[in-house]
């Protein structure tokens, strides 16, 4: 059988977030065995979802799988859901659609790799059990979403000092009440991981701004700021795991 895959992304006019995606979509081309695979956007910037999908039917495929590439169940996450099953349906095509990215112990594990990393690039010799970790998300007045983002966050509980989480917007507490929260309690040092796929305006401004913002009313000097998400081989594994889950009831 023939497959396409198709991710796709929430959009964005940064360049850096089209790079990663392009690289994403071509790391599952490759694991994944399939004979066409892109990214297409629900917004902001084309290509959209149904240029993405016809392209995949330019390439005479038999089977397209769409991944909606999403950390948390959501507004967005529906529309995209619900364009994809709009042009389905009026163009008659063999199209399966995966869970998104969350409630995996995988995302987890790459927030544990990007905070190694960290310690790693900065010398920090403290053991984990002695660092304070901030995971910061983007939010979401959907109560789905908080409870997906906390999810992963139980996951990392175990393995350090304390983790608190917070939001850039939309929920609660905000970046200052979740540095402000570790503060008082006279941490060591603070590694802050932002739970972002792309590196987009948030991570490039907006994040930053807020941790500054935040550190003028709460004073701390130790503290280290980790990667997003971005292109990992972990989450090429986890959104083909999501895949396979799929195609194997139409396979």
């Amino acid at each position: 059988m023939k497959k396409a895959f198709l991710i796709i992304d929430r959009g964005s006019k940064e360049y850096e977030v089209q790079e990663e995606l392009f690289l994403i979509s071509q790391k599952a081309k490759e694991k994944g065995g399939y004979a066409y695979s892109n990214y297409c956007f629900l917004e902001v910037i084309p290509p959209y979802i149904e240029e993405g999908i016809k392209k995949c039917i330019n390439e005479k495929v038999d089977l397209i799988t769409v991944m909606p590439y999403f950390l948390y169940p959501g507004m967005k996450l529906k529309d995209a859901v619900k364009k994809t099953a709009e042009i389905t349906k009026e163009l008659g095509l063999k199209l399966v659609i995966t869970k998104p990215l969350c409630y995996s112990e995988m995302l987890s594990s790459v927030i544990r790799d990007r905070l190694t990393k960290l310690k790693s690039n900065n010398h920090i010799t403290l053991k984990d059990t002695e660092c304070d970790v901030l995971v910061i998300g983007h939010g979401s007045s959907d109560r789905r979403a908080r409870e997906a983002f906390i999810f992963t966050i139980k996951n990392l509980t175990q393995f350090y000092k304390n983790v608190e989480f917070c939001f850039l917007e939309l929920d609660e507490p905000n970046i200052e009440e979740g540095l402000n929260s570790l503060i008082k309690n006279n941490p060591k040092i603070i590694l802050i991981m932002p739970y972002f796929l792309h590196k987009g305006i948030h991570i490039k401004s907006d994040v930053i701004k807020e941790i500054r913002k935040s550190l003028e009313k709460h004073p701390f000097s130790n503290i280290l700021i980790a990667d997003h998400i971005g292109v990992d081989e972990k989450m090429v594994k986890l959104i083909l795991e999501r895949a396979k889950e799929v195609e194997k009831r139409i396979v």
